[in-house]
C-alpha cells in the first residue's frame, strides 16, 4: 500500500508540474531578489566574462586557490571559535576539549591547519607566477601592492594562530617571532611591545593575537581580496612574455 500511495503522490506531482508553470523555489526566490535589486545582468557580465585560451593553464588559478583556501579558513575558523576560550587559564584545555571532545573537531582543526599551509604556499606560488610574468607594470602596480598586502596579511594570520594553543611550542615561538619583530631599526622596540602587549608575553598577548587573528585580519583580508578581484576583472590577466 505503502508503495502504491508514493507511486500515485510522485505521478501526481508530475501531472501538475507538467500543466502548470511550475519553478523550483530557489528560482521563484531569485527573480523577487533581481525585481527588485537588478543585479542578474551585472553579475552576468562578471561571471560569464570569456577567458582566453592562453589563461587557461593551471598557473592561472594559483590566486584562486589561495582564495579558495581562505574561505575554508573562515569556515573552520568560525567553527573552531565556538569551543576556543582566548585566556591564558584556558585556551590550551579548550584545545584539548576540541580535540577529544567535540565531534569532528580533531578533523575540523587539522583541516584549518592544513588549509593555513596550503594558503600560504598557495600565495607564494601566485606572487612567483605574477612577477615572472611582468604582470606588476603599469597599470598593475596597485594590484601588485595590495597582493603584497594580502601575502603579508596570510603571514600575520600564520604567526598569531601560532600562539593560539598556549603551549611551549607556542610561547617559545611567539617569544622568538617577537624578538625578530623587536630588531628592526628604528620601531623594531614599539613593533616589541605592541604585538606583546608589554615586554612580556603573557595573557594580554593571547587576547591581542586572538583579536588580530579573528578581527583585524581577516577584515583587512576581505577588503584587500574584493580590490584585488576587482581590478584583475577590470584590467584583464597580463598576457605571458
Amino acid at each position: 500500500m505503502n508503495g502504491i500511495f508514493l507511486f500515485g503522490t510522485f505521478q501526481s506531482i508530475s501531472v501538475w508540474k507538467n500543466r502548470t508553470p511550475w519553478k523550483p523555489i530557489g528560482a521563484r526566490l531569485w527573480e523577487w531578489i533581481d525585481e527588485r535589486y537588478q543585479i542578474a545582468d551585472p553579475l552576468s557580465k562578471f561571471l560569464n566574462k570569456p577567458v582566453p585560451q592562453w589563461q587557461r593553464r593551471w598557473w592561472y588559478c594559483l590566486g584562486g586557490l589561495t582564495a579558495f583556501f581562505f574561505s575554508i579558513q573562515a569556515v573552520t575558523g568560525i567553527m573552531l571559535a565556538f569551543y576556543y576560550e582566548p585566556t591564558a587559564e584556558t585556551a590550551y584545555a579548550s584545545i584539548q576539549f576540541i580535540e577529544t571532545q567535540v565531534r569532528f573537531g580533531a578533523s575540523i582543526r587539522a583541516i584549518h591547519h592544513w588549509s593555513a599551509n596550503g594558503m600560504v604556499v598557495m600565495v607564494v606560488a601566485h606572487m612567483i607566477r605574477v612577477f615572472v610574468n611582468g604582470a606588476f607594470r603599469k597599470p598593475r602596480e596597485l594590484n601588485w601592492v595590495s597582493g603584497v598586502v594580502l601575502f603579508i596579511t596570510t603571514l600575520g594570520f600564520g604567526f598569531t594562530g601560532y600562539l593560539l594553543p598556549w603551549d611551549q611550542r607556542a610561547y617559545w615561538a611567539t617569544t622568538v617571532g617577537t624578538e625578530i619583530a623587536g630588531g628592526i631599526p628604528v620601531i623594531g622596540e614599539l613593533a616589541l611591545v605592541y604585538l606583546r602587549a608589554g615586554w612580556s608575553i603573557t595573557s594580554l598577548t593571547l587576547s591581542r593575537f586572538y583579536a588580530l587573528h579573528i578581527l583585524i585580519f581577516p577584515a583587512l583580508i576581505v577588503a584587500m581580496m574584493a580590490m584585488h578581484f576587482i581590478m584583475v576583472r577590470r584590467q584583464g590577466i597580463h598576457k605571458p612574455l
